[in-house]
């Protein structure tokens, strides 16, 4: 029990595993997003702290500057030397925004602002109360000082680093939190739904062999009938269980690839779901040639029983079903209902369904789609609504021998669709 529990548990791993992907992409991108608007903030009041510090230290300048304009003003044209200062350049304008004289390094000034940012240098404009020289205004520049930008940057990469680590780890803590109770009623289900398929192994098998067992020439027309009926609800049931234990009781059985005769095995299936398209009154239109495929024969009928059982199931009463196979291809094709256009890329996803009035899980072409992708073989789709569905099987020989999925790997990803499964039932 306890190693069965391990493996299930090892199973939703993988589908708990991507709801936690999904729930913290969204909470990482959230998360990253309050700590750039957190770094953001700090950013700005880092920033206004420094120019806080340039205005304090720019007007201390900008006093000096306006005392060597006032004797110079004082002492033209005797003295006709621009003051200048080795801490700082300066520039002074008129009332017109007309350059009088400028050291400055960068040309582009900006008068309607007291301190800014141009390039790598700041500028401080300074309004004389006094025109001296003639000059409304009063520029001076230093170079930026990006000590307090690399500081911040790494303040804000810091901090930023272990904020998102602690509160990714939160929220790991937290979906683990709110996936537990969903993990642990999956695993008492799947042990219900193992426990009980294996249960219905018995009776089914019983049920089966005593249909196949009665003569109908004994029986009347009226019993006959009614033995039909029970025969195609057997095989029906006959074939569900076959998917849920292929999806649960064979989980730790390998792969056991042979040359299979693709011909014998596709009449033999067609033989034995022979009853059900009589009690739909299907026609079949059956050309099978003669061809070979290197698989486990368990993977390939439940292939061929799924495509068969589909055509069935979907198919309009007193349809045609064709079944063609050739070398390296096999295509099982019906009349019925068809597939809306914006379901065909879904219905190889778990769950899916083409007609919620039809019965089953919409399990069987999930575990068709997984022994494709397991042999690396291709399967086509084509279908327009209430004309019918084609689904065409590709098994070219290269693309056979090349499978190199690991067949844990395989039994991993499909017990997956499988345990998930069971909540829908």
């Amino acid at each position: 029990m306890s190693a069965s529990k391990n493996r299930a548990t090892n199973t939703f791993l993988r589908s708990e595993r991507k709801s936690l992907f999904r729930f913290l992409g969204v909470y990482a991108l959230l998360v990253m997003l309050l700590i750039g608007l957190m770094g953001y903030f700090y950013y700005q009041s880092q920033e206004k702290l420094a120019f806080s510090a340039y205005r304090i230290k720019l007007m201390e300048y900008a006093a000096d500057q306006i005392k060597r304009l006032h004797y110079l003003h004082d002492h033209f044209p005797q003295l006709a030397v621009y003051p200048r200062d080795e801490r700082f350049k300066s520039a002074i304008y008129d009332l017109e925004y007309v350059k009088i004289f400028s050291t400055l390094h960068e040309p582009r000034i900006n008068l309607e602002e007291e301190i800014y940012r141009i390039g790598d240098r700041i500028q401080f404009v300074k309004i004389l109360d006094n025109y001296y020289l003639g000059a409304k205004y009063l520029i001076i520049e230093v170079p930026e000082d990006t000590e307090w930008f690399t500081a911040t940057l790494h303040t804000i990469g810091g901090y930023g680093f272990a904020a998102l680590m602690v509160l990714m780890l939160i929220g790991l803590y937290l979906a683990h939190l709110f996936v537990r109770p969903m993990r642990h009623s999956i695993l008492l289900l799947d042990q219900f739904i193992k426990d009980t398929t294996h249960e219905l192994n018995t009776p089914l098998s019983a049920i089966l062999a005593n249909i196949e067992s009665i003569d109908p020439a004994g029986i009347s027309d009226a019993n006959a009938r009614r033995l039909g009926r029970i025969n195609v609800a057997a095989r029906t049931v006959s074939t569900l269980y076959e998917d849920l234990k292929f999806a649960t009781l064979e989980q730790e059985r390998e792969t056991e690839d042979v040359v299979l005769d693709m011909a014998v095995l596709v009449r033999s299936r067609l033989e034995f779901f022979e009853i059900l398209m009589q009690s739909k009154k299907l026609t079949l239109e059956a050309n099978i040639t003669p061809t070979t495929l290197t698989a486990d024969r368990r993977l390939i009928e439940r292939v061929v029983d799924n495509l068969l059982s589909n055509a069935i199931k979907y198919n309009r009463r007193g349809g045609t079903i064709r079944v063609r196979l050739a070398r390296g291809r096999l295509e099982v094709a019906d009349t019925g209902i068809g597939i809306a256009s914006d379901a065909l890329p879904h219905i190889f996803e778990r769950y899916s369904r083409f007609n919620e009035s039809e019965g089953g899980f919409g399990i069987g072409l999930s575990i068709v789609k997984r022994i494709v992708d397991h042999y690396r073989m291709t399967i086509e789709v084509h279908s327009e609504e209430g004309e019918g569905t084609a689904f065409i099987l590709s098994f070219g020989h290269k693309g056979n021998q090349e499978a190199g999925v690991r067949s844990e790997e395989f039994w991993y990803a499909l017990l997956c669709n499988a345990f998930i499964c069971w909540t829908s039932v």
